[in-house]
């Protein structure tokens, strides 16, 4: 049993990988690896951003803290880019329309790297619903990817553009790890906001 939340909640995710394994009796394999890690980040999303109004969604810890809103948006959009590059399609962002659902005040192509303070302030999402909606489109869509992979696809390189160049192996840990971090980061300012 997971302990709860200090003010005795039960937001803990449940475990993932106990409903990830192939199901050939082999035990996991590597797509039922990434399968697992990918839903722990969507679980964790969901339970940062259930229930929470738009001003919750938005509030800010102080003036240059980032908004459960901001962080779920960009560990989204970072995991939409990189996943959809990597599978060699376009992004749910513009083949679902969610950048005219969200109508943010930048350019539509934005994840949110390297965002000033303002610009976190300017991403206003209408409702949580919206925000789990394009999450959940983005899950569907890298999950569908991930399930299809064998152990030597994680090899093929991905982006040239580093030394060393970046493995699809590499590129899929990156945005699990980015997509944590973050959701953690978003489930600490919902803690927060639920102790004022």
């Amino acid at each position: 049993m997971r302990p709860p939340y200090a003010d005795g909640g039960a937001r803990c995710v449940s475990m993932a990988g106990e409903r990830a394994r192939s199901g050939d009796g082999e035990g996991m394999n590597s797509a039922d690896l990434l399968t697992d890690a990918f839903t722990r980040v969507r679980e964790t999303v969901h339970s940062a951003v259930e229930g929470l109004s738009r001003a919750d969604l938005h509030a800010r810890l102080d003036d240059g803290a980032n908004s459960i809103g901001w962080l779920v948006w960009h560990l989204t959009r970072i995991q939409d880019d990189h996943v959809s590059d990597a599978a060699g399609v376009e992004q749910v962002w513009f083949s679902e329309d969610w950048a005219s659902r969200f109508d943010l005040p930048f350019a539509k192509e934005a994840t949110g790297y390297g965002h000033s303070s303002a610009d976190v302030a300017s991403v206003q999402v209408r409702s949580a619903e919206l925000l789990l909606g394009y999450h959940d489109a983005v899950h569907d869509r890298t999950v569908e990817f991930v399930r299809r992979l064998d152990d030597g696809a994680l090899d093929r390189i991905v982006d040239e553009a580093w030394s060393p160049p970046v493995s699809l192996g590499v590129r899929l840990i990156s945005v699990i790890s980015d997509d944590l971090q973050h959701a953690g980061q978003a489930a600490f300012v919902r803690g927060a906001l639920e102790r004022r």
